[in-house]
């Protein structure tokens, strides 16, 4: 009778850690040489979207005027500069509107929606040297964001400062995957305007470098599917099944005192 139960509880174990083996390698199907070579394809740097928050600085030899485009830049009576003036660093930046633009002093509203940061500094230049001495624009992001869940060790929303990351940076950012998440199965979730895409990654293949949704965009969200395993171990039925193994556990080590 003592063997019948370490057979019932030996036969529970295997059941509760049956699970197939899977592959937890990235770009498993890379090949093993000194280096691979191959064009980028899909280089995307982020576009100018209605609702981002931009940071808009301008620098010129006219440090009064700079004053009626720095959004938030006061003049301050210490630290002074080589003209005489300083600004403290502008707080309020400017918000692309649902037509795509933002409205600037003098220059009115300007459409910056689709440009790249570098090309929506050349266009912002070139319209400022008609009222400034050799004007300087600088672009940035106040809001561009990507958000990280699932199966990954510190799921988070995470600030993007240059407004360039791709999906291996963002899941470094959260700590990289758990040994349950499916690295062949990674969902991204992108919103354009009023369009909603969503697509699944295989990080295992190194195609995947090729993929328009590997740079990812302002907003984006990361999705990292727990596999199989997980579900039993977070399930109730796993939980009983310790508690049975256990049970079963000190009823033989009693049994086996008395049999």
């Amino acid at each position: 009778m003592n063997n019948r139960f370490f057979l019932f509880i030996l036969s529970l174990l295997f059941f509760a850690s049956c699970s197939s083996p899977r592959n937890l390698a990235y770009f498993d199907n890379l090949r093993e040489e000194a280096v691979v070579t191959e064009k980028i394809a899909n280089a995307a740097e982020a576009k100018i979207q209605p609702g981002d928050l931009l940071s808009i600085n301008v620098t010129s030899l006219s440090p009064e005027s700079n004053v009626l485009f720095n959004r938030g830049a006061l003049p301050t009576a210490s630290n002074t500069n080589v003209s005489g003036v300083t600004y403290v660093q502008e707080t309020e930046g400017y918000l692309v509107d649902k037509s795509g633009s933002v409205v600037l002093p003098i220059l009115g509203r300007v459409k910056v929606e689709d440009l790249t940061r570098e090309e929506a500094e050349n266009q912002l230049t070139s319209s400022l040297q008609t009222y400034l001495k050799e004007p300087v624009v600088n672009v940035r992001f106040r809001n561009f964001k990507v958000t990280v869940i699932g199966e990954v060790t510190r799921p988070s929303t995470f600030q993007i400062t240059d407004g360039n990351v791709n999906i291996l940076e963002a899941l470094g950012m959260a700590g990289d995957m758990t040994a349950f998440g499916k690295r062949e199965n990674v969902l991204v979730i992108r919103e354009t305007k009023d369009e909603r895409s969503m697509v699944r990654l295989n990080l295992n293949d190194k195609d995947v470098l090729k993929s328009p949704f590997f740079n990812l965009q302002q907003n984006d969200i990361v999705y990292v599917e727990p596999d199989k395993a997980r579900a039993v171990q977070a399930s109730n039925s796993s939980r009983n099944i310790s508690i049975i193994v256990a049970t079963m556990s000190v009823l033989t080590l009693i049994l086996s005192r008395f049999l």
